[in-house]
């Protein structure tokens, strides 16, 4: 069946298995697969632009599988949280500790941060509770009022926090797209409450819950396991944090919207995110790299998510790309020469 290809994401829990129950270089194992396997794996091999037909697609937007997938993330999610937080607590050499946090770090973006996404844009509420939680274990969770009333509408334009601009150091875009989205979350959220006369201070202020939500989940570390295995905790969500500014960078990198002779931007188009279609890591990221189509429709489901002649193409996977973009000459040199290409 083919919703079983993305089961490949239990990969990265398993190699954080392996790094929890290992000591010395394995312990780094995560990394060393999201960073260096799939980085290989996708450069060798050849990479998967096909798309469903009409007949093909409505079968598969309604197999339940696919979502069932993702609902299985949330108690992995869970389980590796709550045990990465009893074994961190007896983890003494520097070496284990610094590897197995990077492990439940990656585990938080990958897993936490990106279901958190995809369950995010749900119309079903529970759905979309399932992704608050998700998100909540990287303390990203101001990242769905941003990203749904935000980043999609003022996409590839300067208006857009998470856009970053053409020569911006990944660096500098780490803080800003961090800090600006925190701050225009509050101001969606803070709209949205005024639209229906409700003051901002109202126990519907998604914000002020999701606020709460971290504070009870640091208190809680806090009082069940210390002060230092918190400063660990925050040490992998910092991880997780990275990892989605990271590829925020790479999605919308140098892409602006043209305004019309009204001085409004023009609709979001296909050619406004940069597209992937390797193969390993679009499955373990639930065809996250098939982001055009995703800014186009976004309420779309990932398994039926096209690739389109249209949209500007990466040069390798995203965790390629990720990397690359960690060395500003070299991604400048590379990016800024397929911005003038398009």
């Amino acid at each position: 069946m083919k919703s079983l290809k993305y089961l490949m994401v239990f990969s990265v829990p398993l190699t954080v298995y392996i790094s929890f129950t290992s000591t010395g270089w394995i312990t780094f194992l995560t990394l060393i697969y999201v960073f260096g396997i799939v980085p290989l794996a996708d450069f060798f091999l050849k990479v998967d632009a096909v798309n469903f037909s009409k007949e093909q697609e409505e079968i598969e937007k309604n197999n339940k599988l696919y979502s069932l997938i993702l609902y299985l993330t949330l108690p992995t999610q869970i389980f590796f949280l709550v045990w990465f937080l009893f074994v961190i607590q007896d983890t003494s050499d520097t070496i284990d500790l610094i590897g197995r946090i990077s492990a439940m770090g990656i585990m938080c973006g990958v897993v936490g941060v990106n279901v958190g996404h995809e369950l995010g844009h749900r119309k079903n509420r529970l759905e979309q509770l399932l992704g608050e939680i998700l998100l909540l274990t990287s303390l990203e969770t101001h990242f769905l009022p941003y990203h749904n009333a935000g980043h999609h509408f003022n996409v590839a334009t300067p208006e857009d926090a998470a856009t970053a601009k053409k020569n911006e150091l990944l660096y500098v875009f780490w803080v800003r797209s961090q800090i600006m989205s925190y701050i225009e979350a509050w101001k969606i959220e803070n709209r949205r409450l005024k639209t229906s006369d409700r003051t901002w201070f109202h126990y519907q202020n998604r914000m002020i819950i999701y606020t709460a939500a971290h504070i009870i989940l640091l208190c809680s570390i806090y009082f069940f396991f210390g002060f230092i295995v918190m400063l660990y905790f925050l040490a992998a969500a910092t991880i997780g944090i990275l990892l989605l500014e990271t590829v925020n960078y790479i999605e919308h990198y140098g892409l602006l919207r043209e305004k019309n002779k009204f001085g409004r931007y023009e609709r979001v188009k296909h050619t406004h995110s940069w597209n992937s279609n390797h193969v390993i890591g679009k499955l373990v990221l639930f065809n996250l790299s098939r982001h055009s189509d995703h800014h186009y429709n976004g309420s779309k489901h990932y398994q039926i998510l096209k690739s389109l002649p249209e949209s500007p193409q990466m040069p390798t996977g995203y965790p390629g790309m990720m990397l690359l973009s960690l060395i500003p000459p070299i991604w400048f040199k590379l990016m800024n020469k397929k911005l003038q290409e398009i």
